[in-house]
Formats: C-alpha cells, structure tokens, sequence
C-alpha cells in the first residue's frame, strides 16, 4: 500500500482565534497533529476551552512539558462530542526550543511513530504550527524543504517489505501500516507552496520505495534480467523513454571492462538508458549512472561467506536510479534528465575473470584486474564513457563501491568524490536539504600513483590505504569529458542486523538536487 498524501486549505487555521479553533475541530480525522512550544502554551486557549479543558488537564498532570518530541494522545469523549468535535484524537507533541532541520525531523518522526502502526488510518498535519521560530528559516525553500524531509519520514515509517512483497513468506507476518492517509493543513497564503512541496515529497516517496523494494528482493528475483523488465514497464506509468542493450550491443559498443565481471555469471548482463525529455530540445542532460552488481560474490577474489548474503545490496547504486528516475518523471520536471544502469553478477566459474587479466574499456585504455572483488569500478567506466554521446551538462555515479567508505564514514554521511567545485557544492546543499548527507573526499593527483600497472595504462586497485579514495580516483579517468561526481553510498544504501533493509538513500539526495538546478 502506498500511503496517499494531500492539503487541506482553511482560511483560518489559527488557535488563538476561536474560529480557527472551531474550524479545525470541525474536520474529521482520525488524528490531528499539533505541534507547540511550552512557552507559548495561552496560544491554544481557545483549542482547550472547545475541548472542555482537556489541554489544562494534561498540563496539570506533567504530560504537557514541550519537550522535543514529547508526545500526548488526547481521545475523544463525550465533551468533545457536544462541542461538536470530529476529530477522533488530537496529538500533541512538543517543540522543544531548537529550530533546525534535523531538529525538526526527530520531533516529525516521534510523531508520526506514534500514530503509526495502530488503528489510526488518516492523520492531518497542523503545518503552521511545526513552522520555526526564526524568520531565515521560515522562508519559502525552508519552508518547502521540511515539507518534503516530513513526507519521508512519513514514506519511511509506513514503508513493509513484507507486507508490498507478500511472495516470500507462506504466513506473512508482516501487515501494511494502518496509515493511509496524510493531509497537511495550512492557509490561503501557504497553500500553493504546501501544496507543491507535499507533491514533490509524495514522489519522493514512491521513488524511495521503488529503490527499497529493489533493493531488499532476493538476487535470485532481481537478477539483470529483471532489472530490464522493470525498466521496460515503467513507460506504462511514467512518460520515460527506455531502451535495454543486451550481451550482443554491449560487445557491439566495445564495454570490455563491464562484460569481464559478467563472464562469470550464466545470467546475461543488460545496459538500460531511461530518458526523461522534461526540458528543452537543445538542452544538455544531467545523467545519473547506477552500479547495478545484482549479486556480488566478489568472481575468483572469493569474499568470505560471513554476510555475503547483503551482496544483493550491490545494486543499491542502480536501485536508487530507478528510484529518482521515477520520482523526476511522477513529477513530470522540467528539465532533462537521463539514468543509466549497467547491471550484472559477479560470479565466480571456468569462464570468470582472474586476477592478472588485462582487458580494454570502452575508452580504449587497458585495465589490469588484480582483483575481480574491485568490479564495480569495471561496469561504471565503460557506462561513464557511453554517457558522453548525450554531452551532458553533469554526470553523477552512485555506487555501492568500497568497504573502505565504510571505514572512513560509517553510516551516517555517502562519500562524495568531485573536484567540480559547484557540483560539490550544489550536492552538499541538496544534502542538509533533504538530510541525506555526503561528506566531501578527496581526489589529489598523488592517489593515482597508486593505480600504476607494469602491464596495462591502469589497475583496478590501489592497495589498502585510501581505498575509496584510489577508487574514485580510476573511475575520474573515464569522466574527463564533463562535469562529474562521485557517491560512494557503500555505508547508506542499507542496514543490517534486526533492521536489515535498503533505505533508499541516496533518491532524497539526488531529487532535490535536480529540483534545484
């Protein structure tokens, strides 16, 4: 079930006035959400007298503290009934006294995990009254911002593998989340702006949950193959124009490097190209390319068995192509935009390639693999050298490259790897836009040192130190052509342990970057 967001528009929508209040009270819901500030408690004289002095009450009895994400569910009774009340709950939940997007994020998902997961179905959200308290962030970009960070948390709280994928389990245990319904409330002078960002931010989500619902599938479902026939339905709900290579027109474009990880695999690798024509004729793209690995056993450089279960989360960097592919297109943006997926298994057999080998790339420069586990880096740049026929104006590659990554970030910000200093900057922001973070790495001339090869123009490896940087730096040679960056997402992509899932990052990231441009 994907959960269905929409506005309400109320001329007044103010607690201090008795109107306002009486209005509000009016709608039916299953649960209003109202946000306040301890401070600032008289504001909501007129809510408590239509309630029968339920606020006062609660207050009395230490629930009302106004601390950041303290929450309290008032139920309707009888007093609310003669007040002729039709608002089923009202919660409450406190602002504490910080102002800033993540502040406000952990206060949204405090609230929303309140109501989520019982039998509240439909919720509106008082807009207004999350708004902060200083002015520079209560402009119309902020303003929109935590628009679209709350239609996350909200996508991300009723978001069930289990229970959209209902094939894998013979007692499914896991049910939808009973939240069905999510309505922003706000004023006239609001109302377009709430209205767009709550548009952008429902794309948003089905984006994130189209890169989730990759992601998590079994690599004996989403294998290549799949991958193309996923590609090739999403013309019959978007406007994308696509278009699948397969083993033969990949031999045709010359893609060496990317057919010797697939040798190994008797599954056939495919190339996709998924066309958003939003913009003018004559304007250059920006192209996204995804690591679409749907297993990675790491070929004749065996991993160890431990966890090698999460090598289906190789393609989280293709996942979240499709993720914001479809977003772009839901929205129908106005610009061009272009994803690109090489997709394959590395699989170890009688035909893989070893270590030693020396193959050509598209580009015509020879790579010696002296470690097939370093395959990711071989798809990409044979895909970074296709995307330059669409002379791009920007180039982004999203891959789940390095456990190194892992090692210098953890979990918490994606690698970002550019010396295009306006795309890094632009990426940054989008970042503390959408809190899907990325830390700046670097790319010095020194690193490449490390990729020297006795036998081809370049190696696949660097050695332990500064891995993803070394990275980084082989695929830079494949991307001189035009604006590029780097996402190494190796730590973001997904969790383990008891919470083991995709998260769909980095779709946040990347939307609100084009939304920017």
């Amino acid at each position: 079930m994907t959960i269905q967001f929409s506005t309400k528009v109320l001329i007044d929508i103010d607690f201090k006035s008795p109107k306002g209040a009486t209005a509000i009270c009016g709608l039916s819901s299953d649960c209003l959400i109202l946000g306040y500030r301890s401070n600032e408690f008289d504001q909501l004289r007129a809510l408590d007298d239509i309630l029968g002095g339920a606020l006062t009450q609660a207050r009395s009895l230490g629930d009302l503290d106004g601390k950041a994400g303290a929450c309290t569910l008032l139920r309707s009774d009888r007093s609310w009934a003669l007040s002729k009340v039709k608002l089923k709950r009202i919660l409450l939940v406190g602002l504490g006294e910080k102002d800033s997007l993540s502040d406000f994020a952990k206060i949204a998902r405090s609230a929303i995990k309140c109501v989520s997961g019982a039998a509240i179905h439909s919720i509106i959200w008082h807009t207004s009254s999350f708004m902060a308290k200083q002015k520079s962030q209560q402009s119309a970009p902020a303003f929109a911002e935590r628009i679209r960070v709350l239609a996350q948390i909200v996508g991300d709280q009723v978001y069930r593998f289990g229970a959209r994928q209902t094939q894998f389990k013979t007692k499914p245990s896991e049910k939808s989340d009973s939240l069905e319904d999510f309505v922003a409330l706000t004023n006239t002078k609001h109302a377009n702006l709430i209205k767009t960002a709550l548009q952008e931010g429902s794309a948003l989500v089905e984006g994130m949950n189209l890169t989730k619902d990759l992601g998590n599938l079994p690599p004996n479902v989403c294998t290549p193959t799949f991958l193309a026939q996923t590609a090739q339905n999403l013309p019959k709900k978007t406007n994308l124009k696509v278009q699948v290579f397969g083993q033969k027109q990949i031999e045709a474009l010359g893609m060496d490097s990317f057919l010797a990880v697939a040798k190994g695999s008797d599954t056939p690798p495919q190339f996709i190209v998924m066309r958003h024509d939003g913009g003018k004729t004559n304007e250059q793209p920006i192209v996204i390319v995804g690591k679409g690995i749907t297993f990675d056993t790491g070929g004749i450089s065996l991993k160890p068995g431990e966890a090698m279960d999460e090598m289906k989360y190789d393609m989280c960097g293709a996942a979240s192509v499709f993720g914001t592919m479809y977003a772009v297109s839901l929205l129908k943006l106005k610009k061009n935009v272009i994803g690109v997926v090489p997709t394959c298994e590395n699989m170890p057999s009688g035909r893989a390639t070893r270590p030693g080998d020396i193959v050509k790339s598209m580009s015509g420069q020879t790579i010696e693999i002296l470690n097939t586990d370093a395959e990711g880096r071989l798809i990409l740049c044979d895909a970074l050298t296709y995307v330059e026929r669409f002379k791009p104006q920007a180039v982004i590659d999203i891959a789940t490259l390095t456990g190194a990554c892992i090692i210098a970030l953890g979990h918490v910000h994606s690698g970002l790897f550019s010396d295009d200093e306006t795309l890094v900057k632009d990426l940054v922001h989008a970042g503390h836009q959408s809190l899907d973070t990325v830390w700046r790495m670097p790319l010095d001339v020194a690193y490449h040192e490390q990729l020297k090869s006795n036998f081809a123009d370049v190696a696949n490896i660097g050695g332990r130190p500064a891995g993803s940087v070394t990275a980084a730096c082989f695929l830079s040679r494949f991307a001189e052509k035009f604006r590029w960056a780097h996402l190494d997402i190796a730590g973001t992509a997904w969790r383990s342990g008891a919470a083991k899932g995709a998260t769909g990052r980095p779709v946040p990231l990347l939307l609100n970057f084009l939304l920017d441009q």
